[in-house]
């Protein structure tokens, strides 16, 4: 398992009975997760002690109680820092289980022999973005949600990243990537974080177990002759890590040489000493 360690703002202090209580800076929260299937005693005086917490509808979706959670506010990871806001369907902004994958890009980034140009795609606020532009890379962010795209702008500007070359790109995915193959456009580091489920702007059903593999292997046609990594991320329930290697196997390793691997990523909790599972990653490098 790769485990997101080095995080000082932010911990998963306990987990139970379906929650786990974080604390994002100075604050804490209760948030769903559907991983905690153990009931445990809730010791941890955060329990009770709560800013704010997300409460699972039995019919779906859900809504946040507040206590004395701000409208917005800021944590860092390292020399990035993020603009973190309640919003809908529990989230906040950030997914910090990615941070074990932001270090990871970021030391190929460096280590390469010259000045890479890497894709981000299904983008979001941008964690990915901000932390291959700082390691010195120049980055093509695409999200297809106006509003995500202007986050990971603000998160860009928090993180002195402003004038980083940065393209931002409001479009879908998929069309974006056909027309990019038939532009000729090359990239040395491709990140991608498909969802599980999604519509496009014409209605198009995206669903994970069907789409993936298609558009992976008409992503990997935008890997340059020299390109250093390609980076996938699932989220999606029974899609096991080792589908995602087999996959860059396929589509990337028989073509381009270089290894792949694959493993779930995790936060540890610090009241047990244990690591709570957040999903699967699975990566291609040369």
């Amino acid at each position: 398992m790769w485990i997101a360690d080095n995080w000082k703002e932010y911990e998963v202090l306990d987990t139970s009975n379906g929650e786990k209580l974080e604390r994002w800076g100075s604050y804490l929260l209760i948030r769903p997760d559907p991983q905690v299937i153990w009931d445990t005693p809730r010791t941890n005086p955060g329990w009770t002690k709560r800013d704010a917490h997300y409460h699972r509808s039995a019919k779906g979706g859900g809504q946040w109680e507040f206590f004395r959670l701000p409208p917005e506010w800021s944590i860092r990871y390292r020399d990035l820092t993020f603009r973190l806001k309640p919003f809908s369907f529990k989230h906040t902004g950030l997914f910090p289980e990615q941070a074990v994958n932001w270090d990871w890009t970021s030391r190929l980034i460096r280590s390469a022999d010259r000045p890479l140009k890497v894709l981000n795609l299904f983008a979001y606020t941008g964690g990915a973005t901000l932390a291959a532009a700082k390691a010195g890379a120049s980055v093509t962010h695409v999200d297809a949600s106006k509003g995500m795209v202007a986050w990971a702008k603000e998160n860009a500007m928090a993180s002195g990243l402003a004038d980083a070359p940065i393209r931002w790109l409001v479009d879908d995915c998929v069309k974006f990537v056909e027309r990019e193959i038939r532009r000729g456009s090359k990239y040395d580091g491709i990140i991608m974080d498909p969802p599980s489920y999604g519509r496009g702007p014409k209605g198009e059903i995206w669903k994970m177990e069907d789409a993936i593999f298609p558009f992976l292997k008409l992503t990997a046609q935008l890997l340059s002759r020299d390109a250093r990594f390609f980076l996938i991320n699932s989220y999606t329930t029974g899609l096991q890590p080792a589908v995602l290697q087999y996959m860059l196997q396929l589509c990337i390793v028989e073509r381009f040489g270089g290894q792949a691997e694959s493993a779930e990523i995790g936060l540890p909790v610090t009241d047990t000493g244990l690591i709570l599972p957040c999903g699967a990653s699975g990566r291609w490098f040369r």
